[in-house]
């Protein structure tokens, strides 16, 4: 068997109905996991069941309406993938939120509390319910899509990279509070080729990529190797650590030019 291997496994992502959510989902049912996907909008979820269930692999495919930034509805999604399932190995912690742009002391109390929400104490929240309905006892894996932002200064997604800068180290704590029996690591993807992000890469990818060592953005399957990668026995003595895919781009020199 492959390390790679994830046959038997079942593993909850939040915000799987699209984008890097549903590529990992992909490559986790193709690497033989049941999958739980959970999303807020009932018409994504079908979509992207529908798509998962033409990916070549004898895994389940389960969805559940869910706002990543509701702890009850974590609860109900736990419970329904331990009623289903009877276990819950992996938990992929994705589904992120962006209401603000703009300056820090521009900022107001509502979106950031609804960024914090679903960010960090989301985080968190669906990590508490995967560890008490099965991690305690049995072990599993955590992996947690955070951003390179978390690492660098922007000037329009200040607030929304701190989230994530709180993500890395969140990961940290919760990996020496959670061992030996589970692991927990993160992804911190730069800027990726998915729908969403498409107004930000689409007109200025060539100069984009111009100053990347690897000269190219990144996609949604380089972030769901490396998730697959994280949830599997390749990665057995990892834990607290953050995987960066960014194409090179906190590898830059300051002030000059690619």
């Amino acid at each position: 068997m492959s390390a790679n291997s994830l046959d038997g496994k079942v593993a909850v992502i939040t915000g799987g109905s699209r984008g890097i959510g549903l590529g990992i989902a992909t490559a986790y049912r193709a690497a033989g996991a049941h999958v739980v996907i959970a999303a807020r909008k009932p018409a994504g979820l079908a979509e992207a069941r529908a798509e998962l269930l033409r990916v070549k692999g004898d895994g389940v495919v389960h969805t559940v309406v869910a706002n990543a930034g509701e702890p009850e509805q974590a609860e109900r999604c736990v419970e329904e993938t331990m009623a289903r399932f009877g276990r819950l190995d992996l938990l992929v912690n994705n589904a992120a939120t962006n209401p603000y742009h703009g300056d820090l002391l521009d900022l107001d109390l509502p979106r950031a509390e609804k960024t914090v929400r679903v960010n960090q104490y989301g985080m968190i929240a669906w990590t508490r319910c995967a560890w008490r309905a099965w991690m305690a006892e049995h072990g599993g894996a955590v992996v947690n899509i955070a951003s390179v932002g978390g690492l660098i200064v922007d000037p329009h997604i200040g607030y929304y990279n701190a989230t994530k800068a709180a993500m890395l180290h969140m990961t940290r704590q919760l990996a020496y509070e959670l061992g030996p029996h589970a692991r927990v690591n993160a992804i911190a993807p730069g800027l990726i080729k998915t729908e969403l992000a498409r107004a930000v890469w689409e007109v200025r990818e060539p100069i984009l990529t111009a100053k990347l060592p690897l000269r190219r953005l990144g996609t949604v399957a380089d972030v769901a190797h490396a998730a697959l990668f994280l949830a599997s026995d390749a990665s057995s003595w990892m834990t607290g650590q953050t995987l960066v895919l960014d194409g090179g781009a906190t590898a830059l020199p300051i002030g000059v030019e690619g």
